[in-house]
């Protein structure tokens, strides 16, 4: 029965904020005696009620409602809680004290009924005795609610409704990206099941209070692994995004993300955290799908606007963007890439198979499908191949390059004996290599023209047997 109020009342709370009155507290010294709490020396707080590392007794007083409807005290915080009510006792959460040792924590949340003979006409005094030695962290607001409003509250059952079919869809997002990758071993899918997977386990964390009646000194792992995972779904985001628009500049870019999504955790307060994390890896990730507009890369116009309108909606309504409107936009942006990632699977499919067609019937040619269309680059003109996850950069004679939908390992196989796989993510035209040369204790080959290109250790001495063995062969002119 007390799991069943207490579940409802959560799930009222904003209704409950909204209705309940406004306490102005005092802190006073205080003990319990024969007839209730005795206090003295009372001073007004003017800042937050904050029980954190001290046992502490506040009082208010709370005016008499003009409805007969029942009453009850909500206390939500890091503490161990005891309450009265006019000096006769509503309940104790946990057991409050003034050491350590002589706690017992209490539960995150608690509710004490009023009963309706303890109300006075005029003024009502509440007191209560707190402490909290176990919590773990020390929070800017420990309390998070300390109200006195009617029961029972029109249901907040709505909203975590949509956060449970939100988590529910993006577990399923996550699962269809596990088996595209699984089938296809593409690194964009992996990345998009760890973003869809995140985000519905942190659905799940953030919906535990409503789930679990948790001890207090749990919130700070809590809300730890809340700020944790918001920042992994930012991280992912940019890598995601970077990959797909600006390949060049990944790795700088999640540097760049794990340096500023980082740096969130010197922020006051988990939510700011958490919202830190969220609109900087958003803020990052829209610097590469920009960059993708400015290239005509396909399916980068729509990437770019949907976190426009994320960081639009966190910026507007902050309060929301951590409880509920996350995850809308979470799910909103992983299924859509989902079915994209399907449609996109099969048009490759069948992409590959004209371009193998044509690629027999024009060997010297390479079927590229670019921003422009559909078209054929001769081989000769490649200087080199660089690979980007799902595509890969042809880096072409003057200066131009272009984007394939194909994977570097599939052009390896497809490309003429001249071409060498001097890195993991590089194929050189040999035919246009001009010198290997040491940078320190790296290697790079110069090409005719083009910045030189990375050489790994691995790969060195095949390289040097290609071009040492390797007859010259005529550059075009």
């Amino acid at each position: 029965m007390w799991r069943i109020l207490f579940l409802s009342v959560f799930l009222m709370i904003p209704v409950t904020a909204a209705r309940a009155q406004d306490l102005s507290w005092q802190a006073c010294h205080g003990a319990v005696g024969p007839a209730g709490p005795v206090l003295s020396d009372c001073r007004p707080i003017r800042d937050v009620v904050d029980p954190q590392g001290r046992e502490l007794w506040i009082r208010s007083v709370v005016g008499t409602p003009a409805d007969t409807l029942p009453r009850i005290l909500y206390v939500a915080g890091v503490a161990s809680s005891e309450a009265w009510f006019n000096g006769r006792r509503l309940g104790v959460n946990g057991r409050p004290g003034a050491t350590a040792q002589a706690e017992v924590p209490g539960r995150y949340q608690a509710i004490f009924p009023i009963p309706e003979a303890a109300w006075r006409p005029n003024g009502n005094t509440l007191v209560l005795h707190l402490s909290s030695f176990h919590g773990g962290l020390r929070f800017a607001r420990p309390m998070s609610a300390i109200a006195v409003g009617p029961y029972p509250f029109p249901p907040r059952i709505v909203p975590l409704a949509v956060t449970f079919v939100a988590a529910g869809a993006l577990l399923a997002a996550a699962f269809g990206f596990a088996v595209i990758h699984a089938m296809r071993r593409t690194g964009s899918s992996l990345i998009l099941a760890a973003m869809a997977g995140v985000a519905a386990l942190q659905a799940v964390v953030e919906s535990l209070r409503a789930l679990l009646d948790y001890s207090y000194p749990l919130h700070a792992w809590r809300m730890s692994i809340i700020w944790v995972l918001a920042a992994a779904f930012a991280i992912l985001l940019v890598s995601y995004v970077a990959s797909r628009f600006l390949p060049g500049k990944r790795r700088l870019m999640i540097g760049l993300a794990l340096g500023a999504v980082g740096a969130t955790a010197l922020l006051p307060g988990f939510d700011m955290k958490t919202v830190g994390a969220l609109i900087l890896g958003v803020a990052l990730a829209a610097l590469p799908a920009a960059t993708g507009v400015h290239r005509r890369v396909p399916g980068a116009r729509p990437t770019l606007g949907y976190l426009v309108l994320f960081l639009v909606l966190a910026l507007g309504f902050p309060e929301w963007l951590a409880d509920l409107s996350y995850f809308l936009l979470a799910a909103g942006l992983v299924l859509p890439l989902l079915m994209v990632e399907v449609v996109r699977l099969g048009r490759e499919d069948r992409g590959r198979e004209a371009a193998l067609t044509r690629a027999a019937s024009r060997p010297d040619r390479l079927t590229v499908a670019s921003a422009r269309g559909v078209e054929l680059v001769p081989v000769a003109e490649i200087l080199a191949v660089v690979g980007a996850d799902d595509y890969v950069e042809l880096r072409l004679v003057g200066g131009r390059s272009l984007l394939h939908a194909a994977r570097l390992d599939g052009l390896a196989t497809e490309l003429p004996a001249s071409f060498l796989r001097v890195h993991r993510s590089v194929i050189a035209n040999l035919a246009r290599a001009q010198r290997l040369e040491r940078d320190g204790d790296r290697w790079r080959l110069h090409l005719s023209e083009g910045a030189p290109l990375p050489v790994s250790r691995s790969r060195q001495p095949a390289l040097r047997e290609a071009l040492d063995v390797a007859p010259p062969v005529a550059v075009p002119a």
